[in-house]
Parts: structure tokens; sequence; C-alpha cells
């Protein structure tokens, strides 16, 4: 694995310097230095120190990750020999020294956050995927910036805040509880997982091994892995606005942990009830799928049977003349055609469709005869005419159309009730 490009860049998880006396440049951002010096995930913004190119390498070359355990395993070189790092969230934790615990949230509802974002004087649209800061104000333009560069899990879109970076930003500002730690191991386990493996979160990874091995070897000659931390000259460019993108001139008022060391949330179990009422839906949703999976199966039972019901008193039969009602209507076309094959040329009466749509009951399942006293003669001399070849043929037609989709009760009610007509 080289250190080309593809899998290293300079800026990803570099590191934000503070020193106004090393960076005077950042006397642009004079407002808000203060808070950034109290945030309490200082430590994994400001944290410099040199990592090592054969140290990164090695990590990602050899690092697997077991899902069940939720464990990443990989080597580093110690004194010659290699030894094992197994890395977690909860040690993520504990050597970046994130202010989480493993049931803090990772997301907070929607309308806190685009609430939040209004509230630093955001001037873009609301509703898209990503917030630029760069339609930010420039105290909160530095703060959203060293999110970015230092916490991200991409290479490039610096200026482009993700939902979790926003999720992050809200916690931040509101001093909510908020799961850093999760975010970070994710995506190094996401990381491991992809065909191609990138040096992630390289300055994090030195650190997990630093504290693993305190007597690994730092002094490999031309082994340092130089990383784009803050300088002047970034901030310089980042003090700057674009004429497409100027500088809001809201005027806004600084609110929560921006205002207030002492600041506490008001409402800090409100996570953890959004959050069940979340998980509540999820849970619900999934009991609605496997009793709508059940009910279908039913359902189809149901729809094929009493459909064939009602096609028995919906739906007429040509060669019972008016009245009869055991097949759709399409295909009493055909039956006309195969029974009529030999028959001189006469109108057959319309059956009453409408009548019959009217009837209604449990006792109406079977054919009604007294619907066709009408055209009782039509009917006895149809029958009459009708060869044993020809009434062959239909039996055949039938089958050809009907096919298995009829229910067997359909056709032997049907069959039963032209006997019962024969023999009347």
């Amino acid at each position: 694995m080289s250190s080309s490009n593809v899998l290293f860049d300079p800026v990803h998880n570099s590191g934000c310097d503070l020193d106004i006396e090393k960076n005077p440049e950042l006397a642009n951002f004079s407002s808000i230095l203060d808070f950034m010096n109290r945030i309490p995930i200082k430590k994994a913004l400001t944290d410099l120190r040199p990592i090592d190119r054969s140290h990164i390498g090695r990590f990602w070359e050899n690092a697997t990750y077991e899902e069940q355990s939720k464990v990443i395993s990989s080597v580093v070189e110690v004194n010659g020999k290699l030894e094992p790092i197994l890395v977690t969230e909860a040690l993520v934790h504990e050597v970046v020294n994130f202010p989480d615990e493993a049931n803090y949230p990772t997301r907070f509802h929607e309308k806190m956050v685009k609430g939040c974002m209004l509230r630093l004087g955001y001037r873009g649209a609301l509703n898209t995927g990503n917030y630029l800061k760069s339609k930010f104000q420039k105290s909160f333009k530095f703060l959203i910036h060293c999110i970015l560069i230092s916490l991200s899990h991409t290479k490039g879109s610096y200026d482009q805040m993700r939902d979790y970076q926003m999720n992050m930003l809200t916690a931040i500002v509101l001093n909510k509880k908020y799961n850093f730690s999760h975010i970070v191991f994710h995506y190094m386990a996401e990381n491991i997982t992809t065909k191609v493996k990138t040096w992630k979160y390289p300055r994090f990874v030195q650190m997990l091994i630093d504290h693993a091995y305190l007597g690994i070897d730092r002094n490999i000659k031309d082994d340092l892995l130089e990383q784009a931390h803050m300088s002047n000259n970034t901030l310089k460019q980042l003090a700057k606005y674009h004429p497409n993108h100027p500088e809001p001139d809201l005027v806004v008022e600084n609110f929560g942990f921006l205002k207030d060391v002492n600041y506490v949330d008001p409402d800090p179990e409100n996570h953890q009830n959004w959050r069940n009422q979340e998980e509540m839906k999820e849970a619900s949703y999934a009991d609605e799928l496997k009793i709508l999976a059940s009910f279908v199966t039913r359902k189809n039972e149901w729809f094929v049977k009493e459909s064939g019901r009602r096609r028995r008193l919906a739906t007429p039969i040509a060669e019972q003349g008016e009245g009869s009602s055991s097949k759709p209507k399409k295909k009493q076309k055909k039956k006309v055609q195969t029974m009529l094959i030999d028959e001189p040329d006469e109108d057959v009466p319309a059956t009453n469709v409408e009548k019959e749509q009217e009837v209604s009951g449990a006792e109406n399942i079977e054919i009604n005869a007294d619907l066709f006293t009408t055209d009782t003669d039509f009917v006895e001399n149809a029958v009459q005419t009708v060869t044993a070849d020809i009434q062959k043929e239909r039996e055949k037609v039938i089958d050809d159309i009907e096919g298995d989709d009829v229910d067997k009760e359909t056709t032997s009610s049907s069959s039963s009730s032209d006997d019962e007509k024969k023999k009347g």
C-alpha cells in the first residue's frame, strides 16, 4: 500500500492549532477562540502528534473487523517483532478523550438541528442534504472548519457538512450528549470492509498505537507522514468569502454553550425519549410487516374463493340463455362461439347482469332457478340441440380458459346447477 493521494489525504483528520502566537491569523476568529479552548472535544481537534507512515500503513494493511464482537484487529511492529493491537469503540473513547458514553445518540430530531443552524445564522437552503460552511458567519465558519478537517471520515469536500457533522455541531453548541466515538469507530470498521482501504483517521490511529505500545519505535528515518495541519495560510483563506458566497450580514447573538460556560442542556433525556420513540416506531413497523405478511396469505386464499362466488352471481353463461352466472363475461364470449357452431343464426337474449348484482345474501351463493322462469322455452330448446360432441368441446375450452385459477367448488357447483336445469 503506497502513500499516494489515492490512499492518503494530508488534510483528512488533520489538527487545529489554536496557538495565536504561532498563527496570528487566528485574530480574525477571536470571538470564538475562548469557546474553542473549552470545547469538550478539544483533544480530538488539537492533538498534533507526529504520525509514522510505516505504522499507519501496517495497521490498515493487516486490519480485520469482527462484526459479532465489534473489534478491529491488526498488528504493529515493536522492537522488530509484530505485536497485535485490538481497537474497540470504548478504546477510541478512552484514547481520543471523547466526552461520550455507549448509549449516547448519534443524531437528533431534524427540527432541532435545523433550528440550531438558523440560530447560528445559516443563510442557505434548509432542505438540502449538505450545508455549506461558507454560508455561516466567520466565527461559526471557523468552528465548522475545525470539525470538518479533524472529524470528517472522507477526503475532500471540506466546505460541506454532512448530516452527522450537523448533529455534531448541534451537540457542541447546545452542550448535548453525542456519541463521537461511535462515529469514528463506525467509519474505521467500514474502511476495512471496502474493496480499497485508505489510511483513514491516521492521527487517531497513531494515538491508539501509542497508547497500546509506549515504547514503539518513533525514530525511523524518513518515516514521518506529513499532515496539512491548520496554518496561517489556511486561516487567511478561511477568513475570506467568495463573491458568490458573501459574508452573511445577519446579526447573530451567541446562545447555549457558546454564550455561557455553565450552560447545561435543559432536557438531557430528550434524546433518549426521542430515540425510544424511534425504536418503538421501528418495532411497530416490523410487527406490522409480520401481520401484513400473514394477512396477505389469508387474503389471497379468501380472494380466490370469494371472487369465484361473485362470478357465479354476477357474470352470465351464454349457453343457458339469460340468467346463468358462473363464469366471467370475457369467457362467456368464447363459450358462446363454441356452443353455437352448429346452431342456426338467431338472437340470444342479453343477460340481465344488473338484476343479478342486486341479489345478495348467503342463500344466493347457489344459482336461484326463479331468475330464469321467463325464458324456460328457450333454455329447453338450447339444451336439447347441443350434441354430446359439442358438450365435450365446450368443457375442453372451459378447462383451457380457466386453467388452475378456478376453484373446484365453483366448477362442480356450476355443473350440478346445469344438471338440475336439464332435469327441470
